[in-house]
Order: C-alpha cells, then sequence, then structure tokens
C-alpha cells in the first residue's frame, strides 16, 4: 500500500468531493458563504467558531449524490478536475475576482460598512456561479476527450 503524502491527499480530496458534489452541500455552502462576515462584523470569536465549524463540516456531512445530473454536482466535480489539472484559463480569473470580491467584503465588515460588505459579497456570490458554470462545462469538455468516439 502506497502511503505517500500526494496518494494520502489524493484520497482525502476524492472523499471530500465525492460528498460535497451533493447538490446539497453545494447549494447550502454556496448560500451560507456571507455567514464568513459575520465574526468579523461582531469580532465575536464564537461566531467564528460557529461558522468555521459549518464550513469545514459541510463538505462532508451530505451522502455522495445519488446521480451527476444535477448542475451543482458537475460543477462540484469539475472543480475538483480542475484543481487537478491546474489550468491557465479564465475560470482562474474568475475565481480570483471572486477571492478579490471576498477580500473586499471582509475588509468592509471589519469597518462595519454595510452598503460595501453587501455589495461586495453580492460580486462574490454572482462570480462564484459563473465559476461553477465553468467547471461543468470543464468537467462536460474533459470528458467528452476521455471518450473517444463520441462527438460533442
Amino acid at each position: 500500500m502506497d502511503t505517500t503524502p500526494s496518494t494520502t491527499l489524493a484520497r482525502l480530496r476524492r472523499a471530500v468531493f465525492a460528498r460535497h458534489a451533493n447538490p446539497w452541500s453545494a447549494w447550502t455552502r454556496w448560500a451560507t458563504a456571507p455567514l464568513v462576515l459575520v465574526p468579523v462584523w461582531t469580532r465575536n470569536w464564537r461566531h467564528a467558531a460557529l461558522v468555521g465549524s459549518w464550513m469545514a463540516l459541510n463538505p462532508v456531512v451530505f451522502p455522495p449524490p445519488a446521480d451527476e445530473r444535477a448542475w451543482a454536482t458537475r460543477a462540484i466535480l469539475g472543480e475538483e478536475l480542475w484543481l487537478v489539472d491546474r489550468p491557465r484559463d479564465v475560470a482562474l480569473g474568475v475565481n480570483a475576482g471572486a477571492a478579490i470580491a471576498g477580500t473586499v467584503a471582509v475588509v468592509a465588515a471589519r469597518g462595519r460598512r454595510l452598503a460595501p460588505a453587501a455589495t461586495a459579497t453580492a460580486a462574490q456570490l454572482a462570480l462564484l456561479l459563473v465559476y461553477w458554470e465553468l467547471m461543468a462545462r470543464y468537467l462536460d469538455r474533459q470528458r467528452r476527450i476521455s471518450q473517444p468516439g463520441e462527438r460533442a
């Protein structure tokens, strides 16, 4: 049995993404992403512990999806593949934009500025949906490539 770190990490990644691909996991994680701002705004460590626990548990508390037809499932599975392949494509820019918007939201929440925090959070959530679409397309494209003889 090979126990090299890369193999162990690959198995762990696969186990997490297998469950996070459940649409309930994906959508609840997306919908609750703004909760990250709560402990920053309130400066309360209990809030940080609760939100951090939810964010850590969410990808593993749901069972694997029954099938892979759901858009959110394909997006999350595409993201797993994309993270392994590491292409330098438009998705990288969209993901960076979402990260920047999230950072702006955190900085605004730290200053307790509601409008900029809300605007940046809305931008982050919108960019994450664009990213998911790119990930679903990436998965579909990679699967077509790996299945010779089939045409798109």
